[in-house]
């Protein structure tokens, strides 16, 4: 008897096919991803971003491989709210005591890093990573950021196989600088731009001179982090992302909602598959770098993160999204410096055009309680920094008076700025007729969206939390200024904020 072989094959071909779709679902190879983050770094003091006197090779040269956005904030100029906003994806507000500094991040709130382990990659970090605060404090098994290394060669050396997350946060260009390192490291005073905040006088200066060195070791730390990366042979699959916190430690920077708190660097690369050399002037946050990293890791994005990929941007060929007309920003308590531990509240929404800050309690001192104004470094008065001395050294100059009051005088309820017209936010023109019909505009805009996104201080929720929240540090509750400070400043030998 003979047999047809042939009839058999379309039985056999559907056996194959059956296999073949039954057989586990190869995954797409997904990227590494490294974050590279200063600490209190405002986003013009780059080269790249036009600041022709500070040296940054490294990041000018990412940007050149890469995506440089020019309207990148971070979710509070404060560095714990922060990097909770960024690791979350959330705005501050509703991360109840992780909206303050040296607070807790709740356990109910995912961070990229956790998410991304989960589905296989090694997370890790050095230097300060989320905090200042107490991770302990309410029982998180580790840092949020992930676990934590020396250094990222000591990651690299100890990860296991496949793709990882690894988040440099470094030291600098935080407070205090080495008095003297600028000149030291060839920075000439002189070249130094001074904002139309501060007084343009030498110590000053000087002051700025010794930020831009930490700004340079900081750029030499990622020259170094890219040779590594690149003996490793990893560097073509791996997302490079540089950023900053939030801005600089300068009178009208850190802790404050203007331009030089919130507005940081955001430099992003992946050559071959993220578009080069090119300059993206979309309003984005820090906090869209927690779904970016998830769909880089092909994880679902939680429902509740506020924050928005930014692939759309960023990759080449992709077709982009509707551009955002406005971010929100916030803040709460920052240090421990006014009396009873009580915040200085506020929230901004920040266009192209315009920043609108609106002042929940205008009463209290926006810079910390006199004498200290301790949300100014240095907060107790017991290391270097030229430019706060200055202030309040001269503060009844007539030429430096108005300089004080900007940084350390109380304020109004409502500020408006004209960005294009007023840089340096020198000139408050929320009274102004004017621009009342603008005001009104950004004010409703705002309030719609804190209202979204369940703002306690539009909804009329429990507000208190943050002015009665926790604060691990101890020391700054009851400061206490060195002899030779007390001296200088006439100031009492111990201050008590608790009574």
């Amino acid at each position: 008897m003979k047999f047809n072989n042939f009839k058999y094959i379309p039985a056999a071909l559907m056996i194959v096919l059956t296999w073949a779709s039954c057989a586990p679902e190869k995954k797409p190879e997904r990227p590494n991803i490294l974050m590279i983050m200063s600490d209190n770094q405002s986003w013009n003091h780059v080269g790249s971003y036009g600041d022709k006197t500070v040296r940054t090779p490294n990041m000018d040269l990412i940007a050149k491989q890469g995506v440089r956005f020019t309207n990148a904030f971070c979710s509070s100029p404060s560095c714990t709210p922060a990097r909770a906003g960024m690791l979350a994806g959330q705005d501050i507000w509703r991360l109840k005591e992780g909206a303050n500094l040296w607070g807790v991040l709740p356990v109910q709130y995912k961070v990229y890093p956790d998410l991304l382990e989960e589905s296989g990659y090694a997370v890790g970090y050095q230097g300060k990573g989320w905090g200042p605060g107490s991770f302990e404090a309410n029982k998180r098994p580790r840092n949020p950021g992930g676990n934590k290394f020396a250094s990222f060669a000591e990651f690299l050396k100890n990860k296991p196989e496949g793709p990882w997350s690894y988040w440099l946060s470094s030291l600098h260009p935080h407070r205090p600088y080495v008095e003297g390192s600028g000149e030291k490291a060839g920075i000439d005073p002189a070249k130094v731009k001074v904002p139309g905040y501060l007084p343009d006088q030498i110590d000053i200066r000087k002051d700025i001179a010794d930020y831009y060195a930490a700004i340079e070791t900081f750029d030499k730390e990622i020259g170094e982090t890219l040779k590594e990366l690149k003996a490793t042979g990893q560097l073509e699959n791996t997302v490079i992302v540089v950023c900053s916190d939030n801005g600089w430690q300068m009178p009208r920077g850190l802790a404050n909602l203007y331009d030089f708190g919130t507005h940081v660097p955001l430099i992003i690369s992946w050559p071959g598959k993220f578009k080069q050399n090119v300059v993206a002037d979309n309003l984005v946050t820090l906090n869209d770098l927690a779904p970016t990293f998830l769909q880089l890791g092909k994880v679902a994005v939680p429902a509740d993160m506020t924050g928005k990929s930014l692939l759309p941007i960023v990759t080449a060929g992709e077709k982009e999204e509707k551009q955002r007309d406005y971010v929100v920003l916030g803040r709460e308590r920052h240090a421990f410096v006014r009396q009873h531990g009580l915040g200085y509240p506020g929230r901004a929404i920040r266009t192209k055009e315009f920043l609108y800050i609106k002042n929940y309690e205008s009463n209290r001192w926006p810079a910390g309680d006199p004498p200290f104004y301790g949300d100014i470094d240095p907060y107790m008065f017991n290391w270097p920094g030229a430019t706060k001395y200055y202030l309040i050294e001269n503060r009844n100059d007539p030429k430096v008076k108005p300089f004080f009051e900007l940084s350390m005088g109380k304020r109004p309820a409502e500020e408006l700025f004209d960005i294009n017209k007023d840089p340096d936010q020198l000139h408050n023109l929320a009274a102004d007729p004017a621009y009342a019909k603008i005001k009104e505009k950004l004010a409703v805009q705002m309030r719609d969206y804190l209202v979204k996104t369940q703002d306690p201080r539009e909804t009329g929720g429990d507000t208190k939390v943050w002015d009665t929240a926790d604060y691990f540090s101890e020391v700054d509750k009851k400061p206490k200024p060195n002899k030779e400070m007390q001296k200088r400043f006439n100031l009492d030998s111990a201050y008590d904020y608790l009574k």
